[in-house]
């Protein structure tokens, strides 16, 4: 069954998923989306149940070229693009962006490298199950730390700029959690930007770690070049005189005059120079599954009570990296010291990494 070509055929947003525009369609014409569905997919090549989106299908009753509609939806592409350069769990954006898309939510499939709208200064990543939004306007810095972000990615690459942003959020969060003695200005920075993403005395509504995420962002930023670069990481590795000029850059960044990296028990730094500086970077532990393109992510209970507790312990003079370091955004880094074994991967280009 066709349909003719519909008389108000909206384009796609940038990164949206099919099934979400192909909802706003039916929503906007009224139609039955199931009906639109099967006019505009066919039964996957394997055999199996699942439909799939016929690029030229979708063409025809919109009226817009194959080439503009895979430009928009990375689902319709030929061949398809590797899903590992994205996350795993579709998401709304950025509200402001989307409104001018009519027909209901726009979810999409984003890179892992948008973490901030910097049009409309809104924080898009790791997204809140909860529904909450977060404006930046206050907090230029960390709009400025996206668009370093995207620099180390022009140099590096998505493999080892996902790697090394993670590992120096993961980092961030660790060493939040240490005293203020044990911390630089950095920690100070991180506190106030709190106070301002979670105004004293309102933690039980606003509390959300996705913000604790937004406080460490511009440092991250700033460290991640460092664990990205091989030139960094060599001097991570090599003799105790390159350890201490890895160690006066990162002194530097984080504006800790007294760090040195003696190795302590809780350094997370030296953890990391002693024991992953030498290896590739990891790969995403999950990937997008267009199977269940629309699943949204959903607080188990248990989830729920652990985020109200926080909530009512937070502070963020102490301790307060202990709920960013658990979430699950940072999964992937915080599970490689207890993970021995790894696959190997090379990538086309002949960069590699670890597979959890």
């Amino acid at each position: 069954m066709l349909l003719p070509r519909l008389p108000d055929p909206v384009p796609p947003a940038q990164h949206e998923i099919a099934a979400s525009y192909i909802g706003r369609l039916a929503r906007l014409h009224g139609l039955d989306i199931n009906t639109l569905w099967r006019c505009v997919t066919e039964r996957e090549a394997s055999g199996g149940m699942r439909r799939v989106v016929v690029p030229e299908r979708l063409a025809a009753i919109t009226g817009r070229t194959v080439h503009s509609l895979t430009g928009a939806l990375p689902e319709l592409r030929t061949p398809q693009p590797d899903w590992a350069m994205f996350r795993h769990q579709p998401q709304p954006g950025c509200h402001h962006c989307n409104a001018k898309h009519p027909g209901g939510e726009v979810t999409k499939i984003l890179p892992h490298h948008r973490y901030v709208c910097t049009r409309h200064r809104l924080w898009l990543c790791p997204s809140d199950a909860d529904g909450h939004t977060t404006t930046l306007d206050a907090l230029p810095e960390i709009v400025q730390a996206q668009r370093r972000h995207l620099r180390i990615l022009q140099r590096h690459g998505w493999a080892i700029t996902y790697d090394a942003v993670l590992t120096a959020i993961l980092i961030c969060g660790q060493l939040w959690s240490l005293p203020e003695n044990e911390n630089g200005g950095a920690w100070h920075d991180w506190v106030r930007r709190a106070n301002v993403l979670i105004p004293p005395g309102s933690a039980g509504s606003t509390f959300s770690v996705a913000r604790l995420c937004a406080a460490v962002y511009p440092e991250a930023v700033a460290l991640a070049p460092l664990f990205a670069s091989p030139y960094w990481r060599q001097q991570a590795q090599k003799t105790t005189w390159n350890r201490r000029l890895f160690n006066a850059e990162i002194a530097r960044r984080l504006r800790h005059l007294n760090y040195d990296g003696k190795g302590h028990d809780n350094d997370p730094i030296s953890h990391w120079a002693n024991m992953n500086a030498k290896r590739p970077p990891l790969a995403p532990i999950r990937v997008h599954n267009q199977k269940y393109p629309l699943q949204k992510p959903a607080l188990s209970p248990a989830t729920q009570r652990a985020q109200q507790r926080r909530a009512h312990a937070f502070n963020p003079s102490h301790r307060a990296g202990e709920a960013l370091v658990a979430h699950r955004h940072l999964a992937t880094v915080f599970r490689r010291a207890w993970h021995p074994f790894r696959t190997h991967t090379i990538l086309p280009n002949g960069d590699s990494y670890y597979k959890l």
